[in-house]
């Protein structure tokens, strides 16, 4: 067999590396649309999660004003209840001259809306524009049914947490339904030594006392619990109702407390460095969070290793993380 010429050799090496050059090529391209496709895919998922939340956001907002509108037409309006805002203006209204709630919502928010749009601009009214047509839009359409409730307190408490679940809802949605809410935020641009809390209490204040002329000094006193429930529940609502335990435990038996802490609440401990102003000594404090139910089982766990342990327990609104409210992604 003759050995191969020059010739050949050159055409093998030739032909390799044309082959070479056209595999790579084909799976740069190949790579470059996987990339592309994955990237796609997360625009997509990105999307998609906005998309949720933005519709979680709205579905929040409506729902919330349901509630708030079931609270004033079939509780505040049918014994009189004034707590303020435009809806306590519009109770006022119906009993002077007869007109609708959901007609004096629309009407006392109309000039405020205008105000706004010149003050604020369209961004910052959108969102309350929408939560106030649909309160208007709940009043019109839920029956004039009196809910049977003689007893003033009764109405007040009861009437005052579910329009404060209502109230923490809207807020949820980054939103409110208008009104003074609204009205002081525009009357802030101009009175800047005040703030929009303090503007918006004055206004509230200023249609209790018109409630209780029209009704009485008795059904304003009554509102103002209706206000408190309101405020109380819608606090709950925005941080949280699944409250938790905090403890600070300073022992001089840290590891065999955070041990038991461990095996037996399947809990995490964190050891803080620690200093005894008055001995001196260095200790290891230990911080623990806890659910309710268990924070009685932790004060017998370090009572029973460390009788002279010395412990502080306080409350947690929320705790996010591994075994209580998991982190949103």
């Amino acid at each position: 067999m003759l050995p191969p010429s020059l010739c050949d050799i050159i055409m093998v090496n030739f032909f390799e590396r044309k082959l070479y050059h056209y595999i790579e090529r084909k799976l740069e391209k190949i790579l470059l649309l996987g990339i592309c496709f994955l990237q796609d895919r997360k625009r997509k998922g990105q999307n998609m999660k906005k998309i949720k939340l933005i519709g979680d956001n709205w579905f929040t907002m409506l729902l919330g004003t349901a509630i708030m509108a079931a609270a004033i037409k079939l509780i505040y309006d049918p014994v009189n209840l004034v707590t303020g805002g435009v809806s306590g203006a519009g109770i006022i209204v119906k009993e002077l001259l007869g007109l609708p709630l959901w007609l004096t919502n629309l009407a006392f928010n109309i000039p405020v809306f205008i105000a706004a749009l010149a003050v604020k601009g369209w961004r910052f009214i959108r969102r309350t524009l929408v939560a106030t047509l649909g309160l208007s839009f709940f009043l019109y359409i839920l029956p004039d049914i009196r809910i049977n409730m003689d007893d003033l307190l009764l109405s007040a408490l009861f009437g005052g947490v579910i329009s404060g679940v209502g109230t923490g809802l809207v807020f949820m949605a980054r939103s409110t339904t208008g009104g003074t809410d609204l009205l002081a935020a525009v009357l802030q641009h101009y009175l800047r030594h005040f703030s929009v809390a303090q503007i918006m209490q004055v206004l509230d204040g200023l249609v209790v006392l018109a409630g209780a002329w029209v009704f009485g000094l008795k059904y304003a006193l009554y509102a103002m619990i209706a206000v408190f429930a309101v405020g109380k529940v819608a606090d709950g609502i925005l941080e949280g109702m699944k409250f938790s335990k905090v403890a600070f435990i300073i022992s001089d038996k840290p590891d065999e407390i955070a041990e038991a802490v461990m095996r037996d609440l399947e809990r995490g401990a964190t050891g803080l460095n620690g200093k005894g102003m008055y001995s001196g000594q260095s200790k290891n404090v230990l911080f623990c969070v806890v659910s309710r139910k268990e924070i009685v089982q932790l004060k017998d766990i370090v009572s029973k290793i460390d009788q002279n342990s010395f412990v502080i327990v306080t409350d947690a609104r929320e705790v996010y993380g591994e075994g209580f409210i998991e982190n949103r992604q």
